[in-house]
């Protein structure tokens, strides 16, 4: 059994935001304001819901405000690491190694959100022996995005910026093996998603289905259909 409580959950906070800079009036995307909180703050409290508890935030872009945003309390721990410029989302990973205690760690990106069971991916994760397992969801009405074809056994077949055939999207939450932090360069910008994750597509690289939507802030139009969606006071 997998205790939640002793896996490091990253969230991947350091994003310029550039398509949201007139709707957010100088805050970093994580920090959108939806009703009286914010998205991260939103993110990390329903991840603790689910029984995590240690969580390392990747910061860069107005950091300092993310920082002043963010604190440990009861149930949970915020370790923060901070890029010195832009790194992308493996060098950010790459720069909080130090930080890691766990040799399974739960990644997650600080724009999107995907009500998914960390339990299940992590049990997933740990029976499949590979280095690395991506949460996908239904492309369905999808246009854009990280497209995944899975094969029949669970593994990833190919990854791709268009549909095409594929029926899944990336749905950015990943359980990282430690292996995988050797394939990160360290020092300059690196991708997870156009770099070490097809690097590793020989490896046995699975995709979990979460049986959940998947929203994500990147947009005008995004962050306000998820305010519409969780602005209701029974929400979290």
């Amino acid at each position: 059994m997998i205790s939640l409580a002793e896996i490091d959950a990253v969230i991947l906070c350091g994003g310029l935001g550039t398509r949201l800079c007139a709707s957010l009036r100088g805050l970093p995307k994580p920090l959108a304001p939806i009703g009286e909180r914010s998205f991260l703050e939103i993110l990390i409290s329903r991840a603790v819901s689910r029984g995590l508890r240690r969580f390392i935030l990747c910061v860069g872009h107005k950091a300092e405000m993310i920082e002043n945003s963010v604190r440990s309390g009861p149930g949970r721990e915020i370790i923060f690491s901070r890029e010195p410029a832009p790194l992308g989302t493996a060098g950010a990973l790459k720069l909080c190694e130090p930080l890691r205690h766990s040799r399974t760690s739960l990644v997650m990106n600080g724009d999107s959100f995907c009500d998914f069971d960390p339990a299940a991916l992590l049990e997933a994760h740990a029976a499949s022996g590979g280095p690395a397992t991506i949460a996908v969801v239904s492309a369905a009405g999808r246009t854009d995005g990280g497209f995944v074809e899975l094969a029949k056994t669970g593994e990833i077949a190919r990854f791709s910026e268009k549909s095409g055939t594929a029926r899944h999207i990336n749905a950015g939450i990943y359980a990282l093996n430690s292996e995988v932090w050797p394939y990160i360069p360290a020092e300059r910008p690196c991708s997870l998603e156009k770099e070490v994750f097809p690097s590793l597509l020989k490896r046995g690289l699975r995709g979990w289905i979460a049986p959940a939507e998947l929203f994500d802030i990147g947009t005008p139009e995004r962050l306000d259909a998820f305010r519409k969606t969780f602005n209701l006071k029974d929400n979290f």
